[in-house]
């Protein structure tokens, strides 16, 4: 796949998921594992692109007063040492690729059935047991940093569904849940000795990521239909599912 596609694609990713608080860590992997990158690389790509974005996007809420450190922390942080723990698990290449066909396709149906805005709770149920919410993210933050996302994709839903808080705030924690898990994953890659960031190729996708990062986070996209552009994006990343299982299951 050339470069400059690649790039497109990732600069359009970016620009999506950061409108809506997420990093994109999902759909940078569907794109690269089809592409046919060595899965080592693929994880480290995904990751710094991740970081990148969502360095964005937190930057933003903290400009705008919306940061809340008694809150969001307790939550943000019980993931990240199970996130360094998952990247430094070891893990074959078919595994890992089984393993992020299914994460692909559960984010998928995530994507595609979460409402956009739609489940604002007039009674947040803002004191979330911290045991709940430390297996929570504990839970999601060993996968995220097993396969090389941040996990936001998964957090975000289970938050709305618990009626945790509004929208804008669990759009917060879930930039943050991102932001420190990526760091985590990338930690743990360093301590396997895993980590191999290959610029030939990361240059121009982390560059398209921070333009479009920054277009999305200050919602330079509004002309789009958010939901209209997430189910597409929940088709693509299914679809790319599918391939990978098929692909590593024979």
């Amino acid at each position: 796949m050339p470069i400059e596609f690649l790039a497109v694609l990732f600069f359009f990713i970016a620009a999506v998921y950061a409108s809506v608080g997420f990093g994109g860590g999902s759909s940078y992997i569907a794109v690269l594992a089809v592409s046919g990158l060595a899965f080592q690389d693929i994880r480290v790509i995904a990751l710094v692109c991740n970081i990148l974005v969502v360095l964005g996007n937190t930057s933003l809420f903290y400009q705008n007063g919306w940061w809340s450190a008694k809150k969001y922390l307790p939550i943000v942080l019980a993931g990240v040492p199970l996130a360094f723990l998952g990247a430094a698990t070891p893990i074959k290449e078919s595994t890992f690729f089984i393993l992020l066909a299914g994460c692909l396709l559960l984010a998928g149906w995530v994507l595609w059935f979460q409402p956009v805005g739609s489940r604002e709770s007039h009674h947040p149920d803002q004191h979330l047991h911290s045991i709940k919410s430390g297996c929570i993210s504990g839970s999601i933050g060993y996968f995220s940093g097993l396969v090389g996302i941040g996990g936001g994709i998964f957090l975000s839903p289970v938050l709305h569904f618990l009626r945790w808080d509004h929208t804008r705030h669990i759009s917060v924690v879930a930039s943050l849940f991102i932001l420190f898990n990526s760091v985590a994953g990338l930690a743990g890659l360093v301590y396997k000795q895993q980590f191999n960031l290959r610029w030939d190729i990361g240059g121009w996708l982390f560059l398209a990521v921070i333009v479009g990062g920054q277009l999305g986070a200050r919602s330079s996209l509004k002309w789009l239909s958010v939901n209209t552009v997430r189910k597409t994006t929940a088709v693509l990343v299914f679809i790319a599912g599918i391939e990978l299982l098929l692909k590593h299951l024979n």
